[in-house]
């Protein structure tokens, strides 16, 4: 049975792909879309992959208004919500059989698993033609989004990464802004992130690594494990502080990145770093390979793209916390969980989520500075987008095209983590370092047997 919403042919796919790669530009809707899309009382079926903690919040912003017809996840402690919620929705632990059983009553897939699983499981949808909705960071290693990316443009699906501030109104004015020489070139972007140290560090877990745990009987641990290579359940890996632990997430870098640099990302087209050079604190990367350090400050070097210069990016977190702007006037703090955008001609600071509480600092060039026309077409919501541009045949904003690249980075600085110190060469579009070679191995990782992409 054909799906009710046709995939994008290859013109309008490529057309709909300026939504979210453009810098700042101004692109009509007709011109993103081709054929109309299907009538909009027409509902989608929605399919949940992991619907407990963020994926709760994800399944009811985007399957409120639709059709949830599957729910899966390995632990029904965490599924327990959104199944008292979607009672008509069938249940399941493994996506796989999912989609052996309802591949025809499935349109899109909203997925909100670890980290380690994003890449099965997007795959898994868009290599049978269903559109997909995936948390950030997109994946948990470089070539699994490189794939994925592929995968997106050949089966010509929409796509949408979960960093919800890219369809905010304040990162449309941050990139409006920038546009119009609010603060003259952009040279540097200190970002950071203070949230949640004690989960992001697990250092004072190691020793428990070895300890034995009994699985609990609502969590299925072996498809929790998915790829990544076996090892005993531990409660201090699942339901939260895998984050923590480099085999399942990527610290606070990958967690993070994808709402913080997301302005600047976008309206600085900065594409693929350079080089990425790691510094950290309180860490040995031979002791603690297995986690995430305690303090972290990452840089990468853009090369001058188009009409704009190099661009110099730190990343800040835990026990590191970046420069106090000099335009900010007394009594007023930095964003603890933000970025200081700094030009030739003044600074930017703002919050997280599509640069959240912009502002040009001081506060009186902020009042003196004439706002410019709105060029860039607002949506109505981060999941909202998605869905309409289901139904436009357009592709939404942080589609996989947008989103891959932006996620690299933060997994580029968790590859340069192991390697303090050291600054790394990156060849993006070779995809490899080309002065690390040990480095490399963190590309594209092996999966476990019984996994593959």
């Amino acid at each position: 049975m054909r799906s009710r919403y046709p995939r994008l042919n290859r013109r309008q796919f490529v057309a709909g792909l300026g939504a979210g790669v453009a810098v700042c530009s101004v692109i009509p809707r007709h011109v993103l879309g081709g054929e109309s899309g299907p009538a909009a009382n027409d509902k989608l079926n929605i399919a949940g992959i992991g619907v407990g903690g963020q994926g709760w919040g994800d399944i009811q912003a985007a399957g409120g208004g639709e059709n949830v017809v599957a729910l899966c996840d390995v632990d029904t402690r965490r599924s327990a919500s959104a199944q008292q919620k979607f009672t008509a929705a069938r249940q399941f632990r493994d996506f796989r059989k999912m989609f052996d059983e309802m591949e025809k009553q499935i349109d899109a897939v909203v997925i909100a698993t670890p980290d380690h699983t994003h890449a099965v499981a997007c795959m898994a949808a868009m290599t049978r033609g269903k559109h997909v909705y995936c948390e950030k960071p997109l994946a948990h290693s470089v070539y699994e989004i490189r794939q994925l990316m592929r995968a997106a443009r050949d089966n010509k699906v929409i796509t949408q990464m979960g960093n919800q501030g890219h369809s905010a109104e304040t990162i449309r004015m941050f990139c409006e802004w920038i546009a119009d020489g609010a603060i003259g070139r952009v040279t540097e972007v200190h970002a950071s992130c203070d949230a949640f140290a004690s989960v992001y560090s697990q250092i004072r877990n190691l020793p428990k690594v070895g300890e034995k745990h009994d699985v609990p009987a609502e969590l299925d641990w072996d498809l929790w494990l998915g790829p990544a290579q076996f090892r005993a359940y531990n409660p201090m890996y699942a339901p939260w502080n895998w984050r923590g632990w480099m085999p399942f997430g990527t610290g606070a870098i990958g967690d993070w990145i994808c709402h913080v640099v997301d302005p600047a990302f976008w309206a600085l087209d900065l594409g693929a770093p350079e080089t990425v050079l790691a510094e950290v604190d309180d860490y040995d990367p031979k002791l603690h390979a297995d986690v995430y350090p305690p303090g972290t400050q990452v840089t990468y070097g853009f090369a001058a793209k188009g009409q704009r210069g190099p661009v110099k990016l730190v990343w800040y977190d835990g026990s590191r916390r970046p420069p106090r702007p000099k335009d900010l006037e007394e009594g007023r703090n930095p964003p603890g969980t933000g970025a200081i955008v700094i030009g030739t001609e003044g600074t930017i600071t703002h919050g997280s989520h599509g640069a959240g509480g912009v502002r040009i600092v001081p506060e009186a060039q902020m009042r003196a500075y004439q706002q410019p026309e709105k060029t860039i077409p607002r949506v109505p919501g981060h999941h909202q987008d998605w869905l309409q541009a289901i139904r436009q045949g357009r592709q939404a904003g942080s589609n996989f095209d947008y989103g891959g690249p932006l996620a690299e980075l933060g997994l580029l600085g968790a590859i340069a983590i192991r390697y303090p110190g050291v600054k790394l060469q990156w060849d993006g579009p070779a995809m490899r370092f080309t002065n690390h070679d040990e480095a490399n191995q963190h590309v594209n990782p092996p999966y476990r047997e019984g996994w593959t992409l």
